[in-house]
């Protein structure tokens, strides 16, 4: 413990700071990525559910399932989708308060460190 408040207290050097904030800065990026991927499937999912939903439980289709192409029958598919759909939108709902943890994180640091980040424009 003694070592950990001995390096809270030492300031660090410019170097350490850009490189502190750099991460920060890709780990927000990383993860807001993650979560406009997932947002992307999860329209996907809806419009999948949308379309099959009035159809009838026995027709034909077919899943895609590791890169293999399975026949199935709409009985058999729609809940899988369905169940998929819930995960995906709860793993965006974690990430998002990853994110904002993250970014409060973040932000706690700029204002400790006195960082201002430059914008690009």
């Amino acid at each position: 413990m003694s070592s950990s408040s001995s390096k809270d207290s030492k300031p660090l050097g410019e170097q350490e700071l850009r490189i502190a904030a750099n991460q920060f800065s890709n780990e927000l990026k990383a993860v807001a990525s993650k979560i406009g991927e997932l947002e992307l499937q999860l329209d996907e999912h809806n419009l999948v559910i949308k379309t099959m939903s009035p159809m009838s439980d026995d027709r034909k289709c077919f899943r895609l399932i590791n890169g293999v192409l399975v026949e199935r029958t709409v009985k058999e598919v729609l809940p899988a989708l369905k169940t998929n759909q819930e995960g995906i939108a709860s793993t965006i709902e974690q990430l998002t308060l990853q994110y904002k943890a993250k970014d409060k994180e973040f932000s706690d640091f700029r204002t400790k460190h006195h960082i201002r980040i430059a914008s690009s424009a």
